[in-house]
């Protein structure tokens, strides 16, 4: 029992080494090459210096390293595992009746490990940099105009309405304003404002014209609201006040990608997507991804096992190394196909997401079987 612990821990140490050094490595690269894509980008704007670039490619750092994480402990395990069958390790203790299914239970938990603390820890910060980079990207480096580009420049938002009925929608149209031209006390406000109060069956019930519409906490104050009913006769000024659950982050957020809110953040802010009407699929998607990471992480983890640990004496090393370096991207692809499906809508959202840690296990666990049983 005791040599089992050892060679356990022994082996979690080599593996967990070799996995970092890997991320490292491959983290570093893939950052060189984004670094190298924004300076030609900013070859033609001299405001963007080398220190802004720099550090766009800095803030998404977090975030490359989340998604090479798998990679890094495919690779990682097959060159550790691939050293420990070389030196003829993991022979010896083999043929000492160890079953690769004892040592191989510290790697698979360093795995798991690692993909918790990814998705549970790094997510929050990578999520924070990266819409810290994407701020830094659209204003320096992109000719747009942010979230009104479209549409003249105004702002459509859409929300429930809870002062209709249960199931009412508020459709918002206006011009934000920018921060430095905002009143004291006021957090977001905006100009030229059109509001359509909708029933759940998307049927008319009111129009709302507006000078200007401010958000406070819990809802949209508009101070000299002219209402249009059903019969299209204006009703005389007067304050209205909307419960919204909207806030300026949120609102920001909604025109981002997933990638760029935290995981913790984003079962409420899916919560408040659906309840105004929109479709939360990919904020879903990206949710159970990142749910399933530590089981993908562990499956790399036996897949690299399963490919590396053939003794060097019977050859055949190079081909079960290239066989799963091959295994890793079919994953790979298999996860961005059940993902276009996913966001499409022809596959449930939790299949899309986890078939490819689900389709990993069974590839793994049948090439274990067969080199320890087999």
């Amino acid at each position: 029992m005791t040599l089992a612990r050892t060679l356990t821990l022994y082996v979690s140490r080599r593996f967990a080494t070799m996995t970092l050094a890997m991320l490292a490595a491959l983290a570093g690269l893939v950052a060189l090459f984004d670094l190298i894509e924004l300076l030609r980008r900013a070859a033609t704007r001299p405001e963007a210096t080398f220190a802004l670039v720099s550090q766009i490619a800095a803030l998404r750092l977090p975030y490359v390293a989340m998604q090479i994480l798998p990679f890094a402990v495919l690779l990682g395990g097959i060159v550790a595992f691939w050293r420990l069958t070389r030196s003829s390790e993991l022979v010896v203790a083999r043929a000492a009746g160890i079953s690769a299914w004892g040592f191989l239970t510290g790697p698979v938990v360093v795995a798991i490990a690692l993909g918790a603390i990814a998705t549970g820890a790094i997510s929050p910060v990578s999520s924070a940099m990266l819409a810290r980079a994407e701020r830094l990207d659209q204003q320096y480096l992109r000719n747009t105009g942010g979230i009104t580009a479209l549409a003249g420049g105004r702002l459509w938002l859409r929300q429930a309405d809870p002062g209709l009925e249960p199931r009412g929608v508020a459709i918002l149209s206006g011009r934000p304003v920018a921060a430095r031209d905002l009143r004291p006390g006021e957090a977001f406000r905006l100009d030229a404002v059109s509001l359509w109060r909708l029933s759940s069956e998307d049927r008319p019930l009111a129009r709302v014209e507006a000078s200007s519409a401010i958000l406070t906490p819990g809802r949209w104050v508009i101070p000299e609201a002219v209402v249009f009913g059903t019969d299209r006769v204006p009703a005389p000024a007067r304050r209205l006040e909307i419960p919204t659950d909207l806030t300026p982050s949120r609102i920001e957020e909604s025109f981002a990608s997933p990638d760029t809110l935290s995981f913790w953040a984003l079962p409420s802010f899916i919560e408040v997507l659906e309840g105004a009407g929109f479709s939360a699929v990919r904020h879903r998607l990206y949710f159970q991804s990142l749910l399933s990471l530590p089981l993908l992480a562990a499956v790399m983890a036996l897949l690299a096992a399963g490919f590396s640990m053939r003794s060097s004496r019977r050859g055949g090393v190079a081909q079960m190394i290239g066989g799963g370096v091959a295994a890793g991207f079919a994953l790979f692809v298999i996860d961005k196909v059940t993902g276009e499906f996913g966001e499409a809508g022809t596959l449930p959202v939790v299949f899309a997401a986890w078939a490819p840690a689900g389709a990993g296990f069974l590839l793994a666990t049948a090439l274990l079987l067969h080199l320890e049983d087999g």
